[in-house]
């Protein structure tokens, strides 16, 4: 065989490649979108609860209450809690005449595609099949911030990865008037820069991890803005601290403390008896914040590592771990192990065979996980 007839050979082979996992995502994205909205259906016959009732929860109450009446619509201030982003699309929504629980699940649904198109580059298909089908894949497709945030961060990355710096600042802007994630995201970038590799003259290596810094000045300075703008709403620069201490008890802890915060908030609750499981799972997140840590520094992954560390480091630090179940998305790491470890081919036939049982039991009892956790959401019960 020629040496083009083998070029184009192993071009029509990584064409096809794509193409495939491309299918795989768009029928996994259609898949899990469709398993959740079919709990929503089945509670809307058999309860009589109309989409608004089911979608309208817990912060997307804080939502709407931004997007009509800015940061000055709740007199004790817990709503500087939030960033912007998504409230100003939800704004822009009802301008012309969408309501919030449309807007949001059209957002949502879309950008949950786009982070899982940007998580199969980054980790291969697995990884976001696992993601689409994650416990909490809810969040995921109502009115919350986890999936313009995942759609922007991951995209971030991905382009810093191709070293287009450019863009990946851009997106990394928009991820940071979505979350205070965006700060984290851009220290883990900054990580990204300085342990990347450059041309083989140190100067010269310097000079571009410089250049690469330089371009997170620019989601450095959207984070800058929020916190002017809150500064000067309430003549305080830490006013998202303060909200975010006096809504949901994330004031500074001790680890330690922390997690025995937890473990005893996982004790039997006879008011909230749903309680207790989802504050087990937050324990089960962090360990696989842990995990996934470990996963990325044995591959010398050292930016992917600080991405998850700095926020397991985050959590540990409040009075109890919270939101632990949602943030587990964003740690998009975490999905590229699972996706390895679950396209990981044993040599033995047998260990073939065990692999690809447990593979399946886990995706199986994923999917349960999420349809029970869509449950809990759209009933309005605890649900992280």
């Amino acid at each position: 065989m020629s040496t083009r007839a083998a070029a184009d050979q192993a071009s029509g082979s990584a064409e096809r490649a794509t193409q495939s996992s491309g299918r795989m995502v768009l029928q996994a994205w259609l898949a899990s979108r469709g398993l959740i909205a079919l709990v929503a259906l089945l509670l809307a016959v058999y309860q009589g609860r109309s989409l608004a009732d089911m979608i309208d929860q817990w912060d997307v109450e804080h939502f709407t209450n931004l997007a009509l009446h800015g940061y000055l619509g709740r007199a004790d201030g817990t709503l500087m809690a939030f960033f912007p982003g998504l409230p100003a699309l939800f704004r822009l929504g009802l301008e012309l005449g969408i309501p919030i629980y449309v807007s949001g699940v059209v957002i949502s649904a879309i950008c949950s595609y786009l982070a899982a198109v940007a998580l199969a580059r980054l980790g291969g298909p697995l990884a976001a099949v696992a993601w689409l089908f994650a416990p909490t894949a809810v969040f995921t497709i109502v009115p919350y911030t986890e999936a313009l945030f995942c759609a922007a961060a991951f995209w971030a990355w991905e382009r810093a990865r191709r070293d287009r710096w450019a863009t990946a600042a851009l997106l990394a802007g928009v991820a940071c008037t979505v979350r205070v994630s965006g700060l984290f995201l851009v220290g883990a970038l900054a990580v990204m820069a300085l342990t990347s590799a450059g041309p083989p003259d140190a100067v010269q290596r310097w000079r571009e991890r410089g250049r690469r810094l330089l371009w997170l000045l620019l989601p450095t300075a959207v984070l800058a803005a929020f916190v002017g703008y809150l500064y000067s709403l309430t003549g305080s620069w830490t006013a998202w601290y303060t909200a975010q201490a006096t809504g949901w008890a994330r004031s500074m802890t001790l680890p330690w403390e922390s997690f025995w915060n937890t473990v005893a908030a996982t004790h039997p609750n006879p008011d909230h008896p749903l309680w207790p499981p989802v504050f087990v799972a937050e324990i089960v997140s962090m360990a696989l914040g842990v995990l996934a840590i470990g996963w990325c520094l044995g591959r010398r992954l050292w930016a992917e590592a600080s991405w998850v560390a700095v926020q397991v480091l985050a959590f540990s630090l409040s009075y109890w771990f919270m939101s632990v179940n949602r943030a587990i998305l964003l740690w998009f790491p975490l999905w590229m192990m699972i996706g390895h470890l679950a396209g990981w081919r044993p040599g033995h036939p047998g260990a073939r065979v065990i692999h690809r049982v447990v593979v399946g039991l886990a995706f199986a009892g994923s999917i349960v996980v999420m349809l029970v956790w869509s449950w809990l959401y759209f009933t309005g019960n605890w649900a992280s």
